[in-house]
């Protein structure tokens, strides 16, 4: 009996070595679902279909990047608390996916002496409500976050208005101490309209372009992506003397040469006088009729 109830006990012992030898081996194999997936490198940034944006700008494990339209100078207005809400996205010389260019990437530093990637000007941020890659819960937050895409025709900046004379101006040209959004290039360059001009008429331009250096006309091929708060619909391009010029709501946009090419500068609010070139943005009514 004594030696029946000792080759029971070594066979129990037998089977639970067994038994925990082969679940150890599932999970070395991870086969078991529940499993979470191993956390990975960020290595750098690529295009991401997104079904209801197209391709986005994401990091390499897909997850989305954003704009900040507050951001249209090029720096990083998103600090302190705003920053654990939408935390900055940094990988310097970060791998290239297909359909991006390394020149359009760049680093800034912040405030508090950290590192920023930027996209064409733009810091790049992530949205704490992004659960999962390809989550785009950050668009359209307050009106000035913005999924980042690679082929924007034109961005939004939120920006208090400040004209070649040097007095700040809201957006209906008078002068007034306040933000207001308006329409940029793709670069965060600002873009205005002329009084004059008719629903898709230009009555500035020369045939000759002899006057486009003081205030050049946004040529653009086709319209492209636009952020989702604008309706891509009242978008157009014109024919200006064999060139392609951007339309919002009937208004031929121009950039003003005396801006100098710098992101944020709105001196053409004021020049020659206030009301002459104006910002656009969504309450911009359609140009007059020819």
């Amino acid at each position: 009996m004594k030696s029946t109830h000792h080759k029971l006990m070594i066979a129990a012992i037998a089977a639970v070595i067994i038994s925990f030898a082969s679940a150890c081996k599932k999970d070395s194999n991870n086969t078991d679902n529940t499993k979470p997936d191993e956390p990975t490198t960020v290595t750098g940034v690529k295009l991401t279909q997104n079904a209801t944006f197209g391709n986005i700008i994401t990091d390499s494990k897909g997850r989305s990047l954003y704009f900040f339209a507050i951001d249209a100078d090029g720096n990083s207005n998103c600090n302190g608390q705003c920053a654990v809400v939408w935390p900055v996205f940094y990988k310097e010389n970060p791998e290239m996916g297909t359909g991006l260019n390394a020149a359009d990437f760049a680093v800034i530093t912040r405030t508090d002496g950290s590192k920023q990637t930027t996209y064409k000007g733009w810091p790049l941020y992530y949205y704490q409500s992004d659960s999962q890659a390809n989550d785009v819960k950050g668009d359209k937050v307050g009106n000035t976050w913005f999924v980042a895409k690679a082929d924007y025709t034109v961005m939004l900046a939120n920006k208090q208005l400040v004209g070649h004379d040097g007095v700040n101006y809201n957006g209906q040209s008078q002068p007034a101490t306040e933000v207001t959004q308006y329409i940029t290039d793709a670069n965060g360059q600002t873009l205005y309209d002329f009084a004059p001009d008719k629903f898709k008429k230009n009555n500035f331009t020369k045939p000759d372009f002899s006057n486009n250096a003081v205030w050049p006309i946004y040529e653009v091929a086709t319209v492209g992506s636009i952020p989702s708060i604008l309706d891509k619909t009242q978008f157009d391009v014109i024919d200006v003397f064999g060139k392609s010029q951007l339309v919002y709501k009937g208004h031929p946009l121009y950039h003003f040469g005396t801006d100098a090419g710098v992101r944020g500068n709105t001196k053409g609010v004021s020049f020659p006088t206030p009301g002459v070139w104006k910002i656009t943005n969504s309450t911009t009514v359609d140009a007059p009729a020819n």
